[in-house]
């Protein structure tokens, strides 16, 4: 029997989660036939619907809460095999079925699309050799490089704890005393935190991956992805208006473009470090918040990602799907990038927590091929197995995979040392490329970008304590004089006119993204 549709025209009808048929599925069983009349317990049918509609939200994701859904394919246009065995790199013109989930970050699944925030963009390649998982984004870096400060990085973009509210005082006094965080933030507050849809995005894998060979070589590599339609935002006033008209705006603009079959395209390219090079670099490559040069190591196109085709039910396929850094395949690999290695456990508990521990069986998580019988039972469980063996016998017969040899160890990999706990330190060169990412502003299409990011960050700083406003002055002022100046001058011409009252509580209801 099948549940993805109803049955053909008059043959439905209704009944009770047993099967029972139902005369009329919304009458109501009752003491008498007036609309007075008491309610019965007995009512089989009111209790089954009742209990349903009241449980059949799930919780919604820490981060990434709102966003939209479409399937489409990655295909190979260039040739890059001499740096990875990925099969599904293999050869020119190769095509992979994937599930693409595009969304917002900070706000909850009730928020709107337009507001000032970096976008998320997860692939799920359902590859030969495996699902490949690509949680990528639409700025190059990222505001924070240890894990540790995730849970306080997600706090401070969220409600206070007395009243849910969102503080401009919390927000920045947490990225005050974590400055590593201003080249991210710069970029979030410039034109590209508001992009006019997800199809006008810029697409950053943010994270150092590898790319591996079967004979042990491997690659540091960075992926970006450029969207055919040509990169398109809005300004603040534009995106606050349109969050209030239509709060659904960019993820419309997707379903609708695929319905009407103007396909979302993005062309897929890589930066390559040769492991050698990685240890001797100006920057540290594994550090999120930073970027490297394009200059040094260019792009290298190699595929193409077309999204073609619209979701059937949102529920089971854009809720439903979970995305880990830890689905790989063979030829693709995680590196020691920190913010990665945290990733790594977070994404997966999380699926655990909202779907279940059986998440992976799911149409949209399914692998083309996967098989394990020591993982068992379960909530919302598909596959048992049925009668085989919950355990791995020593003679069990099974297919001897060819696995690849060890990846050559670049000496950074040799982790030979004392057990420590770190936190990175913030230093001169972390303003370096915030300050090169604000000079690149003055001369870029379309103009006036300086002077928009000085208008965004006061439309939100203005909102925040004085103190805190002054610490947050003096960081900008590090990454560039002038820039500091200017920053001040507007805030401080805002703030003046929310009045002295705005600014003597840290609970701030005014939410930063717009």
């Amino acid at each position: 029997m099948s549940f993805e549709a109803p049955p053909p025209p008059g043959e439905a009808y209704y009944t009770t989660n047993s099967g029972l048929p139902l005369a009329d599925p919304q009458a109501t069983l009752r003491v008498g036939d007036k609309l007075q009349g008491p309610l019965l317990l007995r009512d089989i049918n009111l209790l089954e619907i009742i209990s349903h509609v009241t449980h059949e939200r799930i919780p919604e994701r820490l981060v990434h809460a709102k966003g939209a859904g479409a399937y489409g394919e990655f295909e190979v246009t260039h040739d890059i095999s001499e740096f990875t065995s990925a099969d599904f790199l293999s050869k020119v013109g190769k095509k992979t079925k994937l599930f693409s989930r595009l969304s917002t970050v900070a706000g909850g699944r009730g928020s709107a699309d337009t507001v000032r925030d970096t976008r998320g963009f997860a692939f799920k390649l359902y590859t030969e050799k495996g699902n490949l998982d690509w949680l990528f984004f639409s700025e190059p870096v990222f505001p924070i490089r240890d894990g540790g400060k995730f849970p306080s990085f997600v706090h401070c973009q969220k409600g206070v704890p007395q009243n849910n509210l969102f503080s401009s005082s919390a927000f920045w006094d947490f990225f005050d005393h974590n400055s590593e965080a201003f080249h991210a933030l710069m970029m979030i507050f410039s034109d590209r935190g508001t992009p006019k849809s997800y199809q006008n995005s810029e697409i950053f894998g943010l994270n150092t991956y590898k790319f591996t060979k079967t004979d042990g070589s491997f690659w540091y590599v960075k992926v970006h992805m450029k969207p055919k339609a040509g990169v398109a935002n809005f300004t603040r006033e534009e995106a606050t208006r349109i969050a209030g008209e239509d709060p659904d705006f960019m993820s419309r603009s997707l379903f609708n473009a695929i319905a009407a079959k103007d396909f979302p395209v993005w062309d897929v390219y890589v930066q390559i470090i040769p492991p050698q090079e990685a240890q001797t670099y100006k920057v540290n490559i594994f550090d999120p918040t930073k970027v490297i040069s394009q200059a040094d190591y260019p792009l290298i196109p190699f595929g193409k990602i077309t999204l073609n085709e619209n979701p059937t039910n949102f529920f089971s396929e854009v809720e439903g799907v979970s995305f880990s850094p830890t689905a790989i395949v063979p030829g693709w690999d995680v590196t020691a990038d920190p913010i990665l290695q945290t990733r790594l456990f977070a994404y997966g508990s999380a699926a655990r927590y909202r779907l279940g521990v059986n998440f992976y069986q799911s149409a949209v998580n399914r692998s083309l091929y996967g098989y394990n019988p020591t993982k068992r039972d379960g909530a919302g469980n598909i596959d048992n197995l049925g009668s085989l063996p919950n355990y791995i016998p020593g003679d069990q017969q099974h297919k001897k995979i060819i696995t690849v040899k060890q990846y050559e160890q670049a000496a950074h990999e040799q982790w030979v040392g004392t057990v420590t706990y770190f936190d990175s330190k913030v230093t001169d060169d972390d303003y370096v490329q915030p300050r090169v990412f604000w000079k690149m502003l003055e001369k870029a299409d379309p103009p006036g970008q300086q002077e928009r990011l000085v208008g965004n960050v006061a439309a939100s700083l203005s909102k925040a304590d004085a103190p805190i406003r002054q610490a947050t002055y003096d960081i900008f002022t590090k990454i560039d004089a002038d820039l500091g100046i200017r920053i001040k001058k507007e805030t401080e011409a805002l703030a003046g006119q929310l009045g002295a009252g705005a600014h003597t509580s840290s609970l701030v209801t005014h939410h930063y993204l717009l």
